[in-house]
């Protein structure tokens, strides 16, 4: 056992005995997402490095504290990426750098502009070793897909946002970088988007992803160069140019595009921001404010001051939820409404319950930070 991984356990254990919280802590990035950290700070930057890396078999292992920047600066080198494009947010110590940590994108579960086409973050998760709450060290799942047997425990991780215990190492699918691409813009109103995107993931494009604001959709086609210029050929629209493409694309994975720009600002006035998820062709809804749209129209992302109640009412009535990203006073926007994400029904809140006690059954690990009683 390394000396950061034995330090990490006996603050584990130390915390048990005394019954004292702790909140993971990476790089500090994704603290603003969820409900608010309580606990005394497990911090786990000294886990870092990657563990074994194999381009052959499109596999990388690396340990949670990682920065996402030395992994991604890895696989470039060899061609090759991360699929689920996790979000670079703002480094709090390190003013002007962008990044995380991929336990921290583990455990956050968020994906960039491509999740609809290529998966999201627990589907290239193989495997992973976790602290628990008894301050044991626990290993599922594998670095290959066929060593991957009993049950995916790993992929539950994704999302978990550290409840479970603390991500020490992951083994994470990687993919090439698709041999083309190319972005097309398109002037259209919202519904007519929405018509759009239906129609072409009905059809054998290379669509990679796809954004829709104040009256441009925009498309990224991406795989082989036959298929995106046969694509470009009968889509037609405004092809843009590479270099502005990659900068809008950066855009809306880092949430640095104008929307969110703008977004931000707004929310000093007492706006909220609003991750909506939808049925993909869901027709738009009757919300005030500024939307922007996703993953062929399975994402909406709102600007609102509408109230909670509302907003999730509107998601629900055609089989959606809307989760909290953002607000300057999380508490005042919710009011009654409870958590930062959609409640759960009694069923499924008791197998989170279960989990959480079978992980972690002293409520060590950022409690409250998923939903108030977890």
């Amino acid at each position: 056992m390394s000396k950061a991984l034995n330090s990490l356990v006996e603050q584990v254990r130390a915390a048990r005995d005394a019954r004292t919280p702790l909140a993971i802590r990476g790089c500090g990035t994704k603290t603003f997402y969820g409900e608010a950290l309580r606990g005394a700070t497990l911090d786990t930057r000294e886990l870092s490095g990657i563990s074994s890396y194999e381009p052959s078999e499109l596999v990388l292992t690396a340990r949670g504290g990682t920065p996402l920047a030395e992994v991604e600066a890895a696989l470039a080198e060899r061609g090759q990426y991360l699929p689920f494009e996790p979000p670079r947010y703002p480094d709090p110590e390190r003013p002007g750098q962008r990044g995380g940590s991929i336990g921290g994108a583990v455990a956050a579960g968020l994906a960039g502009p491509s999740r609809a086409s290529v998966g999201s973050v627990r589907d290239f998760v193989l495997g992973a070793t976790l602290l628990d709450g008894k301050a044991e060290l626990l290993t599922f799942g594998g670095q290959v897909m066929k060593n991957v047997a009993g049950y995916d425990v790993s992929r539950v991780l994704a999302g978990s946002l550290g409840v479970l215990g603390v991500i020490c190492e992951v083994s994470i699918k990687v993919l090439p970088q698709p041999p083309a691409s190319a972005t097309l813009r398109f002037d259209c109103d919202e519904a007519t988007a929405i018509e759009r995107l239906q129609a072409l993931g009905g059809q054998p494009w290379p669509l990679n992803a796809s954004a829709w604001w104040q009256g441009a959709l925009v498309l990224r086609l991406a795989g082989a160069s036959a298929a995106v210029h046969g694509a470009i050929a009968r889509l037609g629209g405004e092809v843009i140019d590479p270099f502005l493409a990659q900068r809008f694309w950066n855009g809306m994975r880092d949430q640095t595009d104008e929307f969110f720009v703008e977004a931000r600002r707004s929310l000093a006035d007492g706006a909220a921001l609003w991750r909506i998820c939808l049925p993909a062709g869901s027709a738009p809804l009757p919300l005030q404010g500024e939307q922007l749209i996703e993953w062929g129209g399975a994402q909406r992302w709102w600007v609102t001051r509408e109230a909670a109640q509302r907003v999730r009412a509107l998601a629900a009535q055609v089989g959606g939820h809307a989760t909290l990203f953002r607000a300057r006073d999380k508490s005042a926007v919710l009011g009654t409404s409870g958590s930062v994400f959609t409640p759960l029904d009694p069923a499924l809140a008791q197998i989170h319950r279960e989990l959480k006690q079978a992980f972690d059954p002293d409520g060590v690990f950022n409690p409250g930070r998923l939903y108030p009683d977890l």
